[in-house]
């Protein structure tokens, strides 16, 4: 090892006795190390808050603070600041617990000081290395966050999303973002993350049309053991696994009146009350919600809670529908074939004139998601470069005009109405085959199997 990865390194020597912390301060300057000493674990502790030393080289067998409790205080303190230890009354029993415990090396009294150097000049250069590693991961997720890409699109409606989300980033309010199912509310919910303070910490996110409300309340607010039948164990919830990052509600519009009012709390206290638990615990975390639904109407027909709305509702982003937005429709062809040329590693695929006329034509009911699902499907089923019009979904090449509401239908049909004859005219379009039409209508199968036993249809 050369004397340069030495040269330098602070050096805190713990020990409670005088001449040997005396005779290591004179061998660790000659050898090009920085030293300091700390008569006694206390000390010791004290220069471990106040000195953050790079190297630790501590006694085992001090009254009052042994080794083994400085090298817990090293490992809180800072887990890359590697701890020596060392002792005239070595047994394996020890030497084990040592290493279990994350001691870099475990040295025996009395040693050769060309041994201990060496031991040192290893642990100044593993240091260095921690420390260069944590920089270059810092680097990386900066970088990650100030090249974070604009979700596509150029359409005036669709870059006013992107100011406003652009604009809210930064603060801690609570966002709600409504749309149609796929136009790509947790793409913005991400782009927002990724955009705010908050980018370093972790990006939680639950569908709550997805799970009954037992499983739901669990996940959300995790549970204690006992709680119930299987908690075997306690649990975390994902507000809390979301701490120091953002929370993604997505579907919080299939939310039950009872989870309605747990989320409240949340909102009012900033804190959750786990299943089964009686003390509250605190979060720290942003949350960031959406829905398909109307949750005015929601709130006039009594199923969504009206302070909750207004909780949510700090800033509000309506997404627009991608038939609004047709001029998009070719960026985002371009953007996802790329896409797929990248992640299944083949060459790059194009639409032929014709393939491109039928895409910009459709309506596009499932908007973004659709789009993408029906290019992945062409890419797979050719095995050229150019995507012929015959390689998409037949109701995008053919599509059938079909009336959503017959002629009985009421002049001004209820929400429930249009939703019922939407799903069954997409769930038509797709052949009768639920799991596609569940894909294009973006919500989870099951959460489509419950609206078609409400409208007391087998789809």
């Amino acid at each position: 090892m050369s004397e340069r990865v030495a040269t330098g390194a602070n050096v805190l020597v713990i020990d409670d006795e005088t001449s040997i912390l005396e005779s290591l301060r004179i061998l660790l300057r000659n050898e090009g190390f920085t030293p300091h000493v700390a008569h006694g674990g206390r000390q010791g502790l004290e220069q471990i808050r106040s000195l953050a030393p790079d190297i630790v080289l501590t006694d085992v067998r001090m009254p009052n603070v042994d080794g083994i409790e400085i090298l817990s205080a090293v490992r809180a303190a800072d887990p890359a600041t590697p701890v020596i230890l060392m002792t005239a009354q070595a047994t394996l029993q020890s030497a084990v617990q040592a290493v279990n415990e994350g001691a870099f090396y475990y040295i025996q009294k009395p040693f050769r000081n060309d041994d201990l150097v060496a031991i040192l000049r290893r642990a100044a250069e593993h240091r260095r290395l921690r420390v260069e590693n944590q920089s270059l991961k810092q680097e990386i997720r900066r970088r990650d966050t100030t090249s974070t890409a604009r979700p596509v699109g150029k359409s005036r409606s669709w870059l006013e999303v992107l100011r406003l989300a652009e604009t809210v980033a930064p603060t801690e309010s609570t966002v709600l973002i409504q749309g149609e199912s796929g136009t790509g509310k947790e793409v913005i919910a991400r782009y927002i993350h990724q955009l705010s303070g908050r980018a370093e910490g972790p990006f939680q996110s639950i569908n709550c049309g997805a799970l009954p409300e037992s499983l739901l309340e669990s996940e959300l607010f995790g549970h204690v053991k006992g709680s119930f039948t299987g908690a075997v164990r306690d649990k975390q919830g994902l507000f809390t696994a979301a701490a120091g990052g953002t929370f993604f509600l997505d579907e919080i519009g299939e939310t039950t009146p009872a989870t309605q009012v747990k989320l409240l709390r949340v909102l009012q206290h900033r804190e959750v009350i786990p299943v089964g638990a009686t003390e509250p615990l605190p979060i720290d975390t942003r949350l960031i919600a959406a829905t398909n639904r109307d949750l005015e109407d929601a709130m006039r027909r009594s199923t969504f809670r009206q302070d909750l709305y207004y909780r949510l509702n700090v800033i509000a982003l309506h997404l627009p529908p991608l038939r609004e937005r047709p001029d998009d429709v070719p960026l985002l062809v371009e953007t996802f074939l790329q896409r797929l040329a990248a992640t299944r590693g083949g060459p790059e695929k194009t639409l032929t004139d014709a393939a491109m006329e039928a895409v910009r034509a459709y309506a596009w009911p499932g908007n973004v998601r659709e789009l993408e699902n029906a290019l992945e499907r062409a890419w797979i089923l050719t095995p050229g470069v150019k995507i012929d019009a015959g390689a998409l979904p037949e109701r995008v090449t053919s599509p059938v005009p079909s009336r959503l509401l017959d002629e009985r239908s009421a002049p001004n049909p209820t929400l429930d109405a249009v939703e019922r004859a939407y799903i069954l005219w997409v769930l038509n379009a797709e052949g009768g085959n639920k799991t596609r039409a569940a894909e294009s209508l973006g919500i989870d199968p099951s959460t489509l199997h419950r609206k078609l036993s409400r409208f007391g249809t087998e789809g």
